[in-house]
């Protein structure tokens, strides 16, 4: 994972991998269960949705990070870099001994519709989000379309929880150490 650079198409002026996007969508993911559970009465398993969010890319490993605009360019391509991405996650699960792959299946391949795999789904469009926040926080401008149509999607977001890290935490993304500790 620390091999895949993301934001290939785009001028970066710090370099990120999957392996260090990963970490960041794990610690938000947990965050989001923390801040869902203790201030709006959420029943959510922080420790499962930071597991989760440690393999969400793991399919990356074979396919490497296919940039979003491509991914989503139209329904057809879509559908087929989720079937290559669903391909993938199963040659992953079977390279694993036998014996360990009904442990790490559901990792790689979650319920479709649990809430911890919702909240890694916004977890990693709040870190593509911080991305471009601190990108145009240094004057990276290339950055300001993807801030933008991110941004939308995570304001359309309905869970209290985003909008509280989005409120509470993503300032300080924008910020430089001096202005965090004052």
């Amino acid at each position: 994972m620390k091999l895949i650079d993301r934001w290939a198409l785009m001028r970066n002026t710090t370099r990120e991998d999957v392996a260090q996007h990963t970490m960041q969508v794990s610690l938000i993911a947990h965050a989001l269960c923390v801040i869902e559970n203790t201030l709006y009465g959420g029943k959510l398993d922080a420790d499962r949705a930071a597991v989760l969010a440690l393999y969400h890319e793991s399919a990356e490993v074979v396919t490497g990070d296919l940039p979003t605009p491509v991914k989503y360019y139209d329904a057809d391509i879509n559908r087929a870099y989720k079937n290559i991405e669903s391909r993938a996650e199963l040659k992953l699960i079977d390279t694993l001994p036998d014996e360990l792959r009904a442990a790490f299946a559901p990792c790689v391949r979650p319920e479709k519709n649990s809430a911890e795999r919702l909240i890694v789904k916004r977890a990693d469009k709040l870190s593509a989000l911080i991305k471009c926040v601190e990108e145009l926080a240094v004057g990276n401008v290339e950055f300001k379309n993807a801030y933008e149509v991110t941004k939308r999607e995570i304001d359309a977001s309905p869970e209290k929880c985003v909008k509280y890290f989005v409120d509470v935490f993503l300032p300080a993304y924008s910020m430089s150490l001096d202005n965090l500790l004052d």
